[in-house]
């Protein structure tokens, strides 16, 4: 979602100035108060005068002013009581615009990924839209790269672990899909353990010069 604002924060007895964030799936406080709660636990939202109000905490316990002003309170208020997209919508799969699998080759399809994909799954490569491929480690891109080549569509979701410790890492993807002509334009959470990355290809890789023996 995306919003920050500097405030004065109520939160149950306190009041201090804070940094507040509106994140995807959290409302975050930063300075003298320290909190972070799940957008879908908040309870009574609404805004009051210059104030986002709301109640926190497992059952609703902490009761929570935001002093936001009255118009920035109405844009948060909008945003919170907004369903955020589906991963489907995320990433563009439907069954009109259907997406062709390739992956894992380690493990199963990751829950959430097979129900974003579970109404938009092609396996007609003509037919896709894209191309939805689950890499396990670094040495499958240039198979994936292989592969998108013999398809239509110039679009490719890579998806991969993601962390500090990924494979392949999102440098490695990078520097790969970069250097075979693609650009990336959107990048999307899948779950806590993947992420996905969207490229188009928009030139087709320098062929290598082969000499003559």
């Amino acid at each position: 979602m995306g919003r920050e604002a500097s405030c004065t924060a109520r939160v149950g007895a306190e009041t201090e100035e804070v940094t507040a964030l509106l994140e995807s799936t959290t409302v975050v406080l930063r300075g003298d108060i320290k909190r972070k709660w799940n957008i879908a636990a908040l309870q009574n939202l609404r805004v009051e005068g210059e104030e986002l109000r709301f109640e926190a905490g497992e059952n609703g316990e902490e009761a929570v002013a935001l002093a936001l002003g009255e118009k920035e309170a109405g844009k948060w208020l909008k945003k919170l009581q907004t369903p955020p997209p589906t991963l489907a919508a995320k990433l563009g799969v439907s069954a009109d615009n259907p997406a062709l699998l390739i992956g894992p080759t380690v493990g199963s399809l990751d829950p959430a990924l097979a129900e974003a994909l579970a109404g938009g799954i092609t396996t007609n490569m003509r037919e896709a839209r894209m191309l939805v491929a689950v890499l396990s480690q670094a040495s499958e891109l240039p198979r994936m790269a292989e592969f998108h080549a013999d398809m239509i569509c110039k679009t490719v979701w890579v998806v991969h672990p993601k962390g500090p410790n990924a494979d392949p890492s999102d440098a490695v993807v990078r520097i790969a899909m970069r250097g075979w002509g693609y650009v990336d334009n959107k990048t999307s959470a899948v779950s806590d353990a993947l992420t996905a990355t969207r490229w188009v290809l928009t030139q087709p890789p320098a062929k290598k010069r082969v000499r003559n023996r």
